[in-house]
């Protein structure tokens, strides 16, 4: 059995019928079939079996244990080529990063100075809620990506960046705060609020609501919504306001809004750069590691 081989299983084993594996590999049935019946007389067991309806198949108990086994010796296999290929050739590739919306402000100027160090490297922008950015961390998709902690995730490594605090966004025509730039969350009781919401595990929003009810002051929410910039653009369309990380707006990119600091909250949003422990780091990510 060969790396060629389990890279065939794996492929088999996701899509489900040969007929989309083999086009996903760009090859044809007859000898995607032949690898695996080759794979299954080697190992003496059946490792996929066609379902009832004759078209899709499923692991077997011993396809299952293959599949793991073979995901982790192909990550290290490419992560040693990688490692190799690095020791010759110095930096360049595509370096994968991550980032919660709320906190892609972090980004620009580090790329900016990395580029201008190694301008033979380019980058893979993934931006999401923080559900999304740890899948794309469990599912290898990206090297880096940047937090707010705590993060459910185990086995990663992190790079403490900071606190961020909360701010208070109105439309910029909301004439009772013109002249403010500063409230206290008394000032914010009653006002149609629009919240940023994760789709999984608790975030910025239990944290509003909870601060809210120990100072037993009344929030009227209007919207929950997982993406920030929309929240943004329907703050600047004059639909509510809301309370959002400060790394979350740039006013001079976000148009009709007006930032105002909250004078006596305590929530922060503690940001990290992370990477797995478990994968072998590349070394563009590590040069770019260094710019933080």
């Amino acid at each position: 059995m060969d790396i060629r081989q389990l890279r065939y299983f794996l492929i088999l084993a996701e899509e489900g019928q040969v007929s989309r594996a083999a086009k996903k590999l760009n090859m044809s049935q007859p000898p995607l079939s032949q690898q695996l019946r080759l794979m299954e007389e080697e190992l003496g067991t059946t490792l996929l079996e066609r379902k009832r309806n004759g078209k899709s198949m499923e692991l077997t108990e011993a396809g299952r244990v293959l599949y793991e086994k073979a995901k982790d010796m192909l990550q290290y296999f490419e992560d040693s080529l990688l490692e190799v290929k690095e020791t010759g050739e110095g930096i360049k590739g595509t370096l994968s990063v991550g980032s919660v919306l709320a906190y892609m402000s972090y980004l620009p100027d580090k790329i900016n100075s990395f580029k201008k160090k190694y301008p033979s490297v380019s980058f893979k922008i993934f931006a999401g809620d923080p559900y999304e950015i740890s899948n794309y961390l469990e599912n290898q998709d990206i090297e880096l990506a940047i937090v707010h902690l705590p993060v459910e995730m185990k086995g990663l490594s992190s790079l403490n960046l900071g606190q961020v605090p909360n701010v208070f966004v109105v439309p910029e025509d909301w004439d009772s705060f013109t002249s403010k730039d500063r409230v206290h969350l008394k000032d914010i009781e009653n006002i149609p609020l629009l919240l940023v919401h994760r789709e999984k595990g608790p975030g910025i929003y239990e944290e509003i609501i909870e601060e809210f009810k120990k100072r037993e002051i009344q929030l009227n929410i209007l919207c929950e919504c997982h993406d920030v910039n929309v929240l943004l653009s329907l703050v600047a369309a004059g639909v509510g306001a809301s309370i959002v990380p400060k790394s979350a707006v740039s006013p001079n990119i976000l148009k009709g809004v007006k930032v105002l600091d909250i004078i006596d909250s305590s929530i922060q949003s503690n940001i990290a750069l992370v990477f797995r422990q478990d994968r072998y780091l590349s070394k563009t990510a590590k040069h770019f590691i260094e710019l933080f």
